[in-house]
């Protein structure tokens, strides 16, 4: 488990490293904000000027350098923008993009392995049928277009929820709904694969034969040994709700982390974006290694080591 452990902890540091790094590569490769600082009248001694202040001056290898030592210490450097400090700024709004992964997350999980589940025992009827055709049109549709016909629906047409804004619950349904929805779909269709999988194999036949409950049967024989596939799945999707975010906050207008990201990226805003993505990267390798340990209290013949 010691080995394991120190193990991930060093490939963790290393997928960290390389992203801040390529971040900082790409950034410097494709613009200069030191010209969207400035007005278009502005001469080029006062670009140089506005540059110099940001260091944006000095050699790439030094400004590498500098922003490693920084990052080691959680310092991102201020903002271009807002002149505050890029930690602030993520402080302030990775609360809401939890609180919107979250909701996401408590409607998806449990509303996928419910429909999985009863599609598989109730396996080729009205109701199987039915969620396999929802499951397969969720996953097609894109959460942006779902997200902007649910504005349009019930926010424009019904006017039974609020379009955008942040503060109350039911401000954060339709976000919720729209993000979540594609990440219920996959888990519908894994947990029926496996469930229809575990429901024929002999353990379960000879649980049914000694005459155990149904509800026994499957809770404990079946769901138990199908969630394992599942669970992997969910932490893969737990990452991905955090990218997801990214549009639907930019769709309904939520004050978090993936809005911020979408902001400094159109002012060339160094630092902010700097930080976000390395918090992005943090909560997917977490998660990954959460998700690894989850497995030995489902299963507990697995061994880490």
């Amino acid at each position: 488990m010691g080995r394991y452990i120190t193990r991930r902890l060093i490939q963790t540091l290393f997928v960290l490293f390389v992203v801040s790094t390529f971040v900082f590569v790409l950034l410097r490769a494709i613009g200069d904000p030191a010209r969207l600082l400035v007005s278009p009248e502005s001469s080029t001694q006062n670009i140089e000027e506005i540059r110099h202040a940001l260091g944006l001056d000095r050699p790439l290898l030094e400004q590498y350098l500098d922003y490693m030592v920084h990052l080691l210490r959680f310092d991102f450097g201020n903002s271009f923008t807002y002149d505050r400090p890029a930690s602030e700024l993520i402080a302030m709004h990775i609360g809401a993009t939890i609180q919107l992964a979250g909701a996401a997350l408590l409607i998806s999980v449990p509303l996928g392995i419910f429909l999985g589940c009863v599609s598989a025992i109730k396996r080729n009827s009205l109701f199987d049928n039915l969620a396999t055709f929802l499951a397969v049109f969720s996953r097609a549709i894109p959460s942006f277009w779902l997200g902007i016909m649910m504005i349009l629906v019930f926010s424009i047409q019904f006017k039974l929820l609020p379009p955008s804004g942040f503060g109350s619950p039911r401000q954060i349904i339709m976000p919720a709904v729209a993000l979540g929805t594609s990440m219920a779909a996959i888990i519908a269709r894994l947990t029926r694969s496996n469930m229809l999988e575990v429901l024929s194999s002999d353990y379960v036949r000879t649980a049914r034969g000694k005459g155990a409950k149904e509800s026994l049967v499957i809770t404990r024989h079946a769901l138990r040994n199908a969630l394992l596939p599942v669970v992997t799945i969910i932490g893969l999707q737990m990452g991905n709700l955090l990218g997801g975010s990214i549009i639907i906050e930019t769709v309904f207008a939520w004050p978090g982390i993936g809005n911020l990201l979408i902001e400094s990226i159109n002012e060339f805003d160094f630092p902010v974006i700097q930080a976000t993505v390395f918090v992005i990267a943090v909560f997917f390798v977490v998660i990954n290694l959460v998700t690894d340990f989850i497995y030995v209290v489902i299963d507990p013949r697995i061994r880490l080591s």
